[in-house]
């Protein structure tokens, strides 16, 4: 069995937002915190008024702060209400949607894996990393001394 790493860590990560988002909605919003969210407008899913999407194509960032009402949250999205230019405008956002959000006041972000998670060394250094592993020789550029010289 093949361990999917990346939609393990996407499911924890988006329950931190949850759980974020579930706790303003028990509690409010205290001392100065604040969120931002970005996430995608062109999911299929997200509901957003066609003015708003033409402005916004393919993501946009809302603040959570002073003024919001109609705030749910459920299993799979949430719902707000936020004014942009004294416009009232409901928004359903799904938290497969989301790309990042954000308490400035608690010095805390986090993005969102998308679809998969970035390879940290392709393969071509993999295989390099591995052939100097093999011959135990390294270069000036890796800042390692090369120590066979000094050897009896």
């Amino acid at each position: 069995m093949k361990i999917n790493y990346s939609k393990i860590l996407k499911k924890n990560m988006i329950n931190v937002l949850k759980d974020v988002l579930i706790n303003v909605k028990k509690n409010g919003l205290q001392e100065g915190h604040h969120l931002y969210i970005t996430f995608k407008t062109n999911d299929k899913e997200a509901v957003i008024p066609q003015w708003l999407l033409d402005k916004f194509p393919s993501e946009m960032t809302i603040v959570i702060q002073y003024e919001y009402w109609n705030y749910d949250v459920a299993n799979d999205h949430f719902t707000i209400t936020l004014s942009f230019n004294d416009i009232k405008t409901d928004l359903i956002v799904p938290f497969r949607s989301v790309i990042s959000f954000a308490d400035p006041y608690a010095n805390f972000g986090l993005k969102l894996i998308q679809d998969k998670v970035d390879k940290v060394i392709d393969s071509k250094s993999k295989n390099k990393m591995k052939q100097k592993l093999k011959t135990k020789e390294y270069s000036k550029k890796d800042n390692v001394i090369k120590l066979n010289k000094f050897r009896n």
